[in-house]
């Protein structure tokens, strides 16, 4: 029998089965499906009928091979950010979207000389629909306001401008894989032309996958390239850095790279 359930523990109880991951709902009892009924015996040739035979048409629906066509036919047509994120919202090929709670999609001023890119969305991230939150979050304003930059910055000479290459949160935090990451570079893309920064941060090797084509932000990092037009830096993702403090020196080398860039 089961035990009843106040509006609160069913939230809880919800809540944790959707951090675990848990995307469909199963019966407590099993069932023997070779206990079930037999199935009408197949209609043998040479029987006769008087029903008229009915023509088959298959629905056609848009295949996951097609899925970065969309993206970038619906990031084209984009002219605003607000348009971008409306079209980023309705975009239903990544089937990351089904599992996630909200839209990650930006943070910080639009007016900023520096966009940061990071990895797919955290927990709370997803929660509160905002890119670089908690412990990273907290990192990367630290990192940031050393070289005079914040998301909370008012002026073009110190804000951040912060977004996410995945704008919703996998299954159980895990990476998101190749395919997804592709179907979403066309949105990410748009997104860079419409702020039009002056220096692109990619943070994480998720990030490095959709602005470069490869992964391996240790070995990656504090090179500049241009990506989608504009002069880039990759970087060590501050949740990285907290796994593995000694890799702050590297990345205080990427600020002072980041400063002077500015500079000249």
């Amino acid at each position: 029998m089961t035990a009843h359930l106040d509006y609160f523990a069913a939230k809880a109880a919800l809540e944790w089965l959707y951090d675990l991951g848990v995307d469909e709902t199963i019966g407590e009892k099993p069932v023997n499906r070779y206990d079930e009924p037999a199935k009408k015996p197949a209609f043998k040739m040479g029987a006769t009928s008087n029903i008229a035979p009915i023509e088959v048409i298959p629905q056609v629906l848009p295949a996951q091979d097609a899925a970065p066509d969309v993206a970038r036919m619906m990031a084209q047509k984009c002219e605003t950010l607000d348009s971008l994120r409306d079209a980023m919202a309705v975009f239903d090929l990544c089937a990351l979207k089904k599992g996630a709670r909200n839209l990650v999609f930006a943070d910080g001023s639009t007016n900023a000389r520096v966009m940061i890119i990071s990895e797919s969305p955290s927990r709370e991230e997803d929660i509160q629909g905002k890119p670089f939150l908690g412990p990273d979050g907290a990192l990367l304003e630290k990192m940031f306001n050393a070289i005079g930059l914040s998301r909370d910055g008012q002026t073009d000479k110190d804000a951040l401008y912060l977004t996410c290459a995945m704008p919703w949160r996998p299954p159980r935090s895990r990476h998101a894989n190749g395919a997804e990451i592709e179907m979403m570079v066309p949105f990410l893309e748009r997104h860079v032309q419409l702020v039009k920064p002056d220096v692109l941060v990619l943070m994480g090797n998720t990030a490095c996958q959709a602005g470069l084509g490869k992964t391996g932000v240790s070995r990656l990092r504090g090179k500049w390239s241009d990506v989608f037009g504009v002069q880039t830096i990759a970087m060590v993702h501050p949740h990285g850095l907290l796994r593995d403090p000694l890799k702050k020196r590297d990345s205080w080398a990427d600020l002072l790279a980041i400063k002077s860039k500015l500079a000249g």
